[in-house]
């Protein structure tokens, strides 16, 4: 008897009604536990790098949004120390849904990726966002490698830091806050000229300044990429406004849905839906901090910006000229290597899906 006065918690298998008070007893001893440890390391005046701007709701929410250079080692540490600090209740970083497979993948396998630039990837960016917004992603993936390989580190660091991070922090989520890259590339090619996305083009294919160490750390101010970007589309406004200028309204908006109260469970008080602010941290570039800050206060609608607007007459033509040139080439190419080969070629399933379509959109 003895023993079983110091055991209260015991009970019989039978009795599945006191077996079920017994689990939901301790999964409310264990929520409790949790979040009052996550409440002891939350720090109420926290000490964050010089790269952390802090934004506030009316509702008393917190976002501490951490500007990072995307091949910095300090950015790193910097996203790191932020989350420790606050134990957000949510964490937002600058991806979407297309490039969220570098939070899992280890560094090794992305330099590898980023330094291959091949025919299958142009394949797969040209099916997926169309020939112009595809062959825009490449030239954007050979910048991307370009850094790569002069520094020999992969991009996202930052992010990969905060997926991890935020794992640690109990009952904190994880949002990707930015928008679609094929929507943002869509709008981009809609925005230029033929002369322009040509001279774009040709400006990206010849990208080849050295890039240093420390030529990342300065420009923890700016985002390296977007900086680069900057210095070659700076003649082309309506470029800017779509890769930078709308995905920082983009970003506001996200951040913003993100810092909403929190509705805490019985388990933490008396009081049915009781609720607290929440504390988000944005992982973003720095090129994107002074554009959330400006919008912040307004008011946010992204239908706009989720639309692709219709090709124009002259983008049509360019379209066609482009495909009439690359057949055209295959044509030649299959001429000089003999009959045999041209059966072979012929004979490819993807050949076969591309001259269905190409006739299709001829006739």
């Amino acid at each position: 008897m003895a023993v079983a006065s110091l055991t209260p918690l015991a009970v019989s298998a039978d009795d599945p009604q006191n077996m079920s008070d017994v689990q939901q007893n301790l999964y409310e001893d264990a929520f409790k536990l949790l979040w009052e440890m996550k409440m002891r390391k939350r720090q109420g005046k926290p000490n964050l790098p010089d790269t952390v701007t802090e934004l506030g709701t009316e509702d008393g929410c917190k976002v501490y949004l951490v500007g990072t250079a995307h091949f910095s080692e300090s950015s790193r540490k910097d996203v790191v120390k932020t989350i420790q600090e606050v134990q957000p209740d949510v964490v937002v970083v600058e991806l979407c849904q297309y490039r969220v497979s570098m939070l899992k993948m280890d560094e090794k396998t992305l330099l590898k990726e980023a330094r291959e630039i091949n025919l299958d990837k142009l394949q797969q960016a040209i099916k997926q966002n169309g020939v112009m917004s595809g062959l825009m992603q490449i030239l954007l993936l050979k910048v991307s490698a370009h850094i790569t390989e002069q520094l020999g580190m992969a991009p996202g660091g930052e992010f990969r830091e905060a997926f991890k991070e935020a794992g640690k922090v109990p009952f904190c989520k994880f949002h990707l806050g930015d928008r679609p890259i094929p929507i943002t590339f869509k709008r981009a090619i809609a925005a230029l000229s033929i002369w322009q996305k040509v001279k774009l083009a040709w400006g990206l294919c010849f990208l080849s300044d050295p890039i240093s160490k420390d030529d990342v750390e300065k420009c923890k101010q700016k985002d390296l990429l977007e900086q680069m970007m900057s210095e070659m589309i700076g003649e082309f406004p309506d470029l800017h406004r779509t890769i930078v200028a709308e995905r920082d309204v983009y970003l506001a908006y996200m951040l913003k849905q993100a810092a909403k109260p929190l509705e805490l469970p019985l388990a933490l008080g008396p009081e049915p839906s009781q609720q607290i602010p929440s504390v988000v941290v944005g992982v973003v570039g720095m090129g994107h901090i002074p554009g959330i800050e400006k919008n912040w206060n307004n008011l946010l609608n992204i239908q706009e910006l989720m639309s692709v607007p219709p090709p124009s007459l002259a983008a049509k033509v360019f379209k066609f000229a482009v495909k009439a040139t690359l057949m055209g080439l295959m044509g030649y190419g299959c001429y000089r290597v003999g009959k045999g080969t041209i059966h072979l070629i012929l004979s490819r399933p993807f050949i076969q899906s591309y001259l269905h379509k190409f006739t299709n959109q001829i006739f």
